[in-house]
C-alpha cells in the first residue's frame, strides 16, 4: 500500500475507527522539464521581490491572504494546523445514501483507507454494512489545506474514499440548444442494435494510456536518432446516417 499521508478516525454516531489514508491513483505520463534552448540545461526557478530589488529563496517566503488591495494577513504552517474544524483529524460521516444518487460530475479523487490495529473490527463492520445495504457514507475530511466533501465506498475487502466536488464548484452547463433534427424509428432501432452489438462488461485492465506509451517510444527513438513520423490524419466523411449505422453493426458483429 502507498505511504499514508493522513491519520485520524472515521466517526459516525458514537463509533470511532482509527484509520490511515493513502493515494489510490498516480499519473504514469512521462515528465518533461523546461530546458534552456541554448545549452539544454534546466533553469533554476527564482523569486524576485520588486520592493527590495532582490532575488529571494523560497524559504524566505510566507503565505498571505489578501484581505484588501496589497494588504495581507500572514499564515505559517503552524497556523494551518490550528484551523478550528474537527475534520482535520476525523472523517465525520453525516449520512448514508445510495451510490447512484451521486452524479459522476461530483467525483474528484480516490484514496485508500486502512484501519489501524485498534480499528480493524469496526472498520470491517462498517465496510460490511455498507456492502449489505448498498449504500455509501457521506462525510467531510480536511487535508491538503482544504476540507473535502467525500464518500466512503466498499471495494473488495477495504474502503475507498472518493473526494467530491461541492455544488458551488460545479460550473453551469453552457447554453447549448438541443438538436432540432428528427430521428426516425428506423435510425433509432439500428443505433440500438449497434449499442447492443458493442455492449460488454467493463474490464478496465483492457484499457491503457496509449498516449503515454507512445511518448515513451518517442523518447527511445530520439535517443537512437530515429526519425519520428507523424501519424496520418484520419479523414471522416459525413455519410448517409442509416448506411453508416448498418455498416457499423455489421463490423461490430464480425468483431
Amino acid at each position: 500500500m502507498a505511504r499514508a499521508f493522513w491519520k485520524g478516525v472515521i466517526s459516525f454516531g458514537m463509533v470511532a475507527i482509527p484509520v490511515r489514508l493513502s493515494l489510490a491513483t498516480e499519473s504514469q505520463t512521462p515528465a518533461f522539464h523546461y530546458l534552456h534552448k541554448k545549452d539544454l540545461v534546466r533553469p533554476k526557478q527564482v523569486l524576485y521581490c520588486p520592493a527590495d530589488n532582490e532575488y529571494i529563496e523560497r524559504s524566505d517566503t510566507v503565505r498571505g491572504y489578501e484581505y484588501a488591495k496589497d494588504r495581507y494577513v500572514v499564515f505559517d504552517d503552524e497556523d494551518f494546523e490550528k484551523v478550528p474544524v474537527r475534520t482535520s483529524h476525523a472523517i465525520e460521516i453525516s449520512a448514508f445514501i445510495k451510490i447512484e444518487e451521486i452524479d459522476l460530475i461530483y467525483y474528484e479523487g480516490s484514496h485508500y483507507l486502512e484501519p489501524e490495529e485498534l480499528g480493524v473490527k469496526p472498520f470491517a463492520l462498517l465496510r460490511t454494512v455498507l456492502e449489505k445495504t448498498g449504500r455509501v457514507a457521506i462525510a467531510k475530511v480536511a487535508f491538503q489545506r482544504r476540507e473535502h466533501l467525500c464518500c466512503l465506498r466498499p471495494v473488495d475487502d477495504t474502503l475507498v474514499l472518493h473526494t467530491l466536488n461541492y455544488t458551488e464548484n460545479i460550473l453551469p452547463r453552457p447554453d447549448i440548444p438541443a438538436p432540432k433534427q428528427a430521428i426516425s424509428d428506423a435510425e433509432l432501432n439500428m443505433a440500438t442494435k449497434l449499442v447492443e452489438a458493442m455492449s460488454s462488461d467493463f474490464q478496465p485492465e483492457q484499457y491503457h494510456d496509449e498516449y503515454s506509451q507512445a511518448l515513451k517510444k518517442m523518447v527511445e527513438a530520439k535517443l537512437q536518432g530515429v526519425e519520428i513520423e507523424a501519424p496520418k490524419e484520419e479523414k471522416f466523411e459525413i455519410e448517409d446516417l442509416m448506411e453508416a449505422l448498418k455498416a457499423s453493426v455489421a463490423a461490430a458483429g464480425k468483431a
